[in-house]
């Protein structure tokens, strides 16, 4: 299958490589199909590309990989219908917004995505009785100095 994307042209890949997201993602309740591309080896980013819209990329951070602090629990109703149990956990990933500078980006910790990778299931979330935000900051002041520095 052939996807066009305004950020990385066109993709080809495998039916089997579709993430199902069968209720949509808020805001988006009509887009069902995305395939999820890895941004670099060993990095929490990624991005989620709509197998039909090629204007609609979203970056992913797979928050677990970074913050072992952020936990919630899913609902029955959730573990039941995206196939999910101890043999088959999913992987968490929470939608970033870059507005500006790269220090400044921030990741929605309320509705993370839910992905059952065995069945390329998925759901967005939204997580109740928390207090985690829409627009959490990513990079505490100083902290994105520090990673700069390490790089070079």
């Amino acid at each position: 299958m052939n996807i066009e994307s305004t950020r990385f042209g066109q993709l080809s890949v495998s039916d089997t490589d579709i993430i199902k997201f069968p209720q949509g993602l808020y805001g988006f309740p009509d887009e069902k199909s995305f395939v999820l591309i890895s941004h670099q080896i060993d990095s929490p980013f990624s991005f989620l590309q709509s197998a039909s819209e090629p204007n609609l990329t979203f970056i992913l951070l797979e928050t677990l990989s970074v913050s072992k602090e952020y936990e919630f629990t899913l609902k029955d109703q959730i573990v039941e219908e995206l196939n999910l149990s101890t043999d088959n956990t999913p992987q968490i990933f929470n939608i970033v917004t870059i507005a500006g500078k790269v220090e400044d980006m921030t990741v929605n910790l309320l509705a993370p995505i839910i992905v059952n990778v065995k069945q390329c299931l998925a759901q967005q979330v939204i997580i109740e009785n928390v207090n985690y935000k829409t627009r959490h900051r990513l990079f505490t002041e100083g902290v994105f100095q520090k990673m700069k520095e390490s790089e070079k």
